[in-house]
């Protein structure tokens, strides 16, 4: 495939398919679909689907691909205003009152207009996005939003309807050109309708085999080519299981970097019981695949590879 010249705009699904590969990320076609239309129609991309499947290196390989500058709000339970939006510095706003008092100023007009001066606003990354551009616009990450509670998922809607945020002290500050916005849930609670409808939608899912395999020769090159397949196919199997999490294509990669770490060509049981760490985050799990139906799978792994030749 031709290479994409980093720092120009996708004009085509191809486009960006190329712009993605450039940053070793291989997307399907109807996610580079969804890729381009948020890029041309300027409208918030927001992906859904399960931990570690890659939608935040979305929003990085566009970053770098682009090159734009990355600005990534993490979300948590609790976030605010100040946390996510702006706040205001106490220390040096005392230090100027002081200081003022000191040389004379009385005037409470001047004083105030002094307080509430830009040169005190600490910006945090939603005001970073809407007016720290510079010639061109940020890839904006809103990664994870269904970890916050739906009074800020509300103040976003402002924020993606006009790419604006009102501050009290300074007025409405709106992007001279609005960022590129990509929002992530893993789905823990339900996103409201009124956000989505603003934003153009994918579901992100675990990949096939065959591009899961692709995605292992870019990312872990120095794995043999046994170990990389038989890897994915034990993942992939892994997947089918009903497990209390399953891997994501984060942990395939963790796991096979691992097994290279350790100077495996193959898989075998007792380096997959003592490298489930890497793969699994559940004792439950770990358990379960750690005795007799880790071998098992692997039995049947090497047996579907013998037979696919």
């Amino acid at each position: 495939m031709e290479r994409f010249e980093a720092g120009t705009t996708p004009t085509s699904i191809d486009d960006t398919l190329r712009l993605l590969e450039g940053q070793d990320y291989l997307a399907g076609r109807g996610l580079a679909t969804v890729i381009f239309l948020a890029l041309r129609m300027k409208r918030p991309l927001f992906l859904e689907g399960e931990a570690g499947v890659g939608k935040t290196e979305i929003a990085k390989a566009l970053s770098k691909g682009l090159d734009r500058p990355l600005i990534r709000l993490q979300c948590y339970e609790g976030l605010d205003v100040s946390s996510a939006v702006y706040e205001w510095n106490y220390p040096a706003q005392m230090l100027d009152i002081r200081l003022s008092e000191a040389s004379g100023v009385d005037d409470r007009r001047q004083l105030q207009a002094n307080l509430y001066d830009e040169r005190h606003l600490i910006r945090r990354p939603v005001l970073q996005a809407l007016a720290e551009a510079g010639e061109t616009a940020p890839v904006f990450l809103i990664d994870e939003l269904d970890r916050t509670d739906e009074a800020f998922e509300a103040f976003l809607l402002e924020v993606l309807s006009d790419f604006q945020v009102t501050i009290p002290e300074l007025g409405t500050i709106r992007a001279a050109e609005p960022p590129i916005v990509v929002i992530t849930s893993n789905r823990t609670r339900e996103i409201h309708d009124a956000l989505k409808r603003r934003c153009l939608y994918h579901w992100v899912d675990y990949p096939q085999a065959e591009q899961e395999l692709a995605i292992l020769r870019r990312k872990v090159p120095q794995a043999s080519e046994t170990l990389s397949r038989q890897v994915v196919a034990y993942v992939q199997r892994l997947r089918a299981i009903d497990l209390f999490k399953n891997p994501g294509i984060a942990e395939t990669i963790d796991w096979a970097t691992a097994l290279t770490e350790l100077d495996r060509m193959a898989l075998d049981p007792e380096t997959i019981t003592d490298t489930l760490g890497t793969l699994l985050k559940y004792q439950d799990d770990i358990a379960r695949i750690g005795g007799g139906e880790g071998a098992r799978i692997l039995s049947d792994v090497k047996a579907e590879l013998l037979a696919a030749g």
